[in-house]
């Protein structure tokens, strides 16, 4: 789908206000901005979120693999990307204020409104705590403009008192990002084209298979669909739906081999059904 770029006008920004753009929680929010707004030389898309239930804009790499990380850990109870720094007079005096020069539309040189990459929320011992955190190579810290930036959304969240900070390909384990990237699309059942009754069937003998034999998972999978009679690929689809939703917990700092033996370290067997119906992953929670 081609992106646009319009130059921005105070009418815009009004427009968007009138949409409800950066208002609302869950599959109810609307980020500020959309793939389709902002031109990018990037990896920019939208991915199904597990934990909102709605698509979530993602405009680079890094931002993709930073989402992952926050939609598998089980702190993260809400997720809202390109959250905007409202109104746009506090972002205006603080750069005034700072003597810093505030991001403009490059056509109309009209001051844009700023944003957030993610404004996070997270399960604390004293309730939901708010969190804000930018994604940024490593290689742009060193950019006075950037630098600028920063030094304005860092004001805007330290006057809220809600922790900011910025987060580059250092901080992120791209082993942990590679395994979730693998899994996340078969969180949800209705991905696998199986009834409850197959998926049950299949985890049992998968389970039981995995922890018994020393096969590789692809192979124990394509046995599994040679024995229920499945299109290649099944059997694997729900073993990715099992380590998707925890009832098979292994150590996901180590990559994840289909060609391999799959290392299991618990797991919940489920009765075999009779009728057809419709372990905290202790060492994966990553830093936010």
């Amino acid at each position: 789908m081609a992106k646009r770029h319009r130059a921005l006008t105070p009418k815009q920004i009004e427009q968007r206000l009138q949409q409800g753009r950066g208002i609302g929680w869950g599959k109810d929010y609307l980020p500020w901005l959309t793939i389709q707004d902002v031109p990018s030389l990037g990896v920019v898309t939208r991915i199904q979120g597990i934990k909102t239930s709605r698509k979530h804009e993602l405009f680079s790499l890094q931002e993709i693999r930073y989402f992952y990380i926050l939609d598998w850990s089980e702190q993260v109870t809400d997720i809202r990307e390109q959250y905007p720094l409202l109104p746009l007079s506090e972002t205006l005096k603080i750069a005034q204020d700072c003597g810093l020069r505030h991001p403009t539309d490059p056509v109309t040189r009209f001051p844009v409104v700023m944003t957030t990459d993610f404004c996070i929320s997270v399960r604390s011992p004293v309730g939901v705590v708010l969190f804000a955190r930018t994604v940024k190579p490593s290689q742009e810290l060193a950019k006075k403009a950037v630098l600028e930036k920063f030094e304005i959304e860092r004001r805007y969240w330290e006057n809220r008192n809600i922790s900011w900070r910025v987060v580059t390909e250092q901080d992120i384990p791209i082993v942990l990002v590679k395994n979730i990237a693998w899994l996340h699309p078969r969180f949800h059942t209705s991905s696998l084209s199986l009834s409850e009754y197959e998926i049950a069937q299949i985890k049992n003998l998968l389970t039981q298979q995995v922890l018994q034999s020393n096969n590789s998972l692809a192979t124990i999978a394509s046995s599994g669909d040679a024995y229920f009679d499945l299109r290649p690929g099944s059997s694997l689809s729900v073993a990715r739906h099992l380590l998707a939703t925890r009832q098979w917990l292994v150590n996901m700092n180590q990559p994840i081999h289909p060609s391999r033996k799959l290392e299991l370290k618990g797991t919940q067997l489920i009765p075999q059904p009779t009728h057809q119906k419709g372990e905290e992953n202790a060492v994966n929670q990553p830093a936010i």
